[in-house]
């Protein structure tokens, strides 16, 4: 028998981030259902710029300079996080170059790797260590909201 998986409680200051990284999954499932579907792998790279132009590039500044700042610099998990984010970048800028069914699946893969991590390990780490004042702070300038393009080519689709 398996064992039951049980949703992850998230506080209500950072659950704007995990609203965010849901956003982060689809763009996994997107790719791969794109590449199902036979999409020209030029409109599959030209949706991973624009998703990380449009939402990505933000949510990783929101991690790096709103919550990090309240957590101890030479933290494991703290390091990891960074570390993480320098390669999705390193594989973003590569896909903008190279148009490559592989690049795209191990995009897919580390960014859904690394959610899991943030969701399950960073995240609980920063609710126990950082004081609720400081929550708050976080909170506050994590759900400023700025403007949003939607993308129209809906290549996930069936058509």
């Amino acid at each position: 028998m398996s064992e039951e998986i049980k949703p992850i409680k998230r506080s209500k200051e950072l659950a704007p981030l995990s609203r965010e990284h849901h956003e982060g999954l689809l763009l996994g499932w997107k790719i791969k259902q794109g590449l199902k579907n036979g999409t020209d792998h030029s409109l599959i790279a030209q949706y991973i710029q624009w998703f990380w132009e449009a939402e990505l590039q933000e949510h990783f500044r929101k991690e790096e300079e709103v919550l990090a700042i309240h957590l101890p610099a030479d933290n494991e998990w703290l390091v990891k996080m960074q570390e993480e984010h320098d390669d999705i970048r390193a594989r973003i800028y590569l896909i903008a170059q190279i148009t490559d069914e592989d690049l795209f699946i191990q995009l897919a893969k580390a960014i859904q790797e690394h959610i899991r991590f943030e969701e399950r390990t960073l995240f609980p780490f920063a609710e126990k260590v950082i004081p609720l004042a400081e929550m708050e702070a976080i909170y506050a300038e994590l759900i400023k909201t700025k403007e949003k393009d939607k993308w129209e080519q809906e290549f996930w689709l069936k058509k």
